[in-house]
């Protein structure tokens, strides 16, 4: 199983139709390109819960950017579902480690699964007929990857490690996108400690039993992955 092609861009490609079976599909939205409605506005299409974590952000550029990001998955669930963004009602799923309501979230009754990242200036939208995971981040510095990369896989801190100079912030990104694409996808999170599933820091993702991961290219400065579950037929 193979996600092809690079994200289409919200706000510039067609919004999509109704859900129909095919491959994931993968949505881009840079946050400077959508300027964020007021409160009054978008207050009337989040749920209870997206406008108490909105409204709990002391920095306004947070504040904007988790909005931008939810307004957007619920513009695309809405269009997949033939329903307006503010009737999407969205749960969470039984987590499969302890089997509280803190797993992947999900709309009941959806013919697909969804998973949305966001940092810094983007938010990445995965959807696909089995369950699925997405993660986007900044590359970062040092300091971060130095604490970070010794918590990981031994033969991923290895890899990262033997990476020198200007290579090993994307080697490292790579690593952690992967990694949370696939726990997201899972349901796991971190619940899962990072040293366990083995994921990779090279050019070519690892190959967690059942998933298939895939690097997303989404620009300068940022990585990207998307983790699908393979169906059990094994397509």
């Amino acid at each position: 199983m193979h996600v092809d092609g690079a994200p289409r861009v919200l706000g510039r490609d067609p919004l999509p139709g109704v859900w129909a079976p095919g491959p994931p599909r993968l949505w881009l939205l840079r946050v400077s390109d959508r300027p964020v409605p007021p409160p009054g506005e978008y207050e009337r299409i989040l749920d209870a819960r997206e406008r108490e974590r909105a409204a709990g952000f002391v920095r306004d550029l947070h504040r904007e950017r988790y909005v931008a990001a939810h307004l957007g998955l619920r513009q695309l669930l809405g269009a997949y579902l033939d329903l307006a963004p503010a009737a999407v009602g969205t749960v969470r799923e039984p987590c499969p480690g302890c089997g509280g309501p803190h797993g992947r979230p999900a709309v009941a009754g959806a013919p697909f699964h969804f998973s949305l990242s966001h940092a810094g200036d983007l938010a990445l939208f995965a959807f696909a007929s089995t369950p699925v995971g997405a993660d986007v981040e900044e590359e970062q510095g040092p300091g971060v990857i130095d604490e970070v990369a010794r918590m990981l896989h031994p033969d991923e801190t290895a890899e990262i490690t033997a990476h020198a100079g200007p290579e090993r912030p994307a080697a490292f990104a790579r690593c952690w996108t992967r990694k949370e694409a696939y726990l997201k996808g899972t349901g796991t999170g971190l619940s899962e400690d990072p040293s366990v599933t083995y994921v990779g820091a090279g050019p070519v993702p690892g190959a967690p039993g059942g998933w298939a991961l895939t690097d997303v290219a989404v620009g300068r400065g940022y990585a990207a992955a998307v983790a699908v579950a393979f169906s059990p037929s094994g397509v």
